[in-house]
């Protein structure tokens, strides 16, 4: 049986993804996440085999999951499985480490497949991910920016709990840390991102797809 992890913040998604997967008689779901902050918690606990998460997620994106849990989990594969079909966003999950891309209109026995193959320690990408990878094969030159910027972990982290409107005090109190060090992160993270307060991160968010 494939111990599997399933991270999405839309309950009937993630229900139906249990069902599904329970039936094919190949997966045992060891634990679900609604958010990525819960999904990175869960499976550094758990250590799951496979790892199927979303991009647009509460409190930590997708891609920031991948990346570290390939840092961190080496051996835990991860499938993004989310509604984003642009070139960018493949890119993006494969540069974070993810060994497969699927849409969340795949057939059922496509995702079954690819669950086995990551299991087994190769790689699925679906049609339209595929095309993604090609084209920059060929066209190389194409740069893709991380939406991040130069932001590290932490502040990736800081970065949703302010976007999700928490206060400094508040981020504190989450994170375990004091009000001058969580305040010392908001200031480096709308400094290396050059906005100027919480609304224009917001803002900044929004225009590079990091809201949930």
């Amino acid at each position: 049986m494939i111990r599997t992890l399933i991270a999405d913040d839309h309950n009937l998604v993630r229900e139906s993804l249990v069902s599904v997967l329970r039936a094919s008689g190949e997966c045992a779901i060891v634990a679900e996440a609604a958010d990525g902050v819960e999904a990175l918690e869960q499976a550094l606990r758990l250590k799951p085999d496979v790892v199927i998460v979303d991009i647009s997620m509460p409190r930590l994106n997708g891609l920031e999951v991948v990346r570290r849990l390939v840092a961190e989990l080496p051996h835990t594969h991860t499938l993004v499985l989310t509604m984003h079909e642009e070139d960018e966003y493949v890119l993006h999950a494969v540069r974070a480490g993810a060994r497969g891309y699927l849409l969340k209109h795949a057939a059922t026995a496509e995702l079954i497949a690819a669950v086995k193959t990551l299991a087994a320690g190769g790689t699925f990408f679906g049609p339209q991910a595929a095309k993604a990878l090609a084209a920059q094969v060929h066209h190389p030159e194409r740069d893709i920016d991380d939406p991040y910027g130069t932001l590290s972990s932490r502040e990736r982290e800081v970065f949703h709990l302010i976007v999700d409107g928490l206060t400094t005090k508040e981020i504190a109190r989450k994170l375990d840390i004091s009000a001058k060090t969580a305040e010392n992160h908001r200031s480096r993270i709308l400094d290396k991102l050059g906005v100027r307060n919480s609304v224009e991160l917001m803002r900044y968010a929004a225009r590079k797809h990091l809201l949930d």
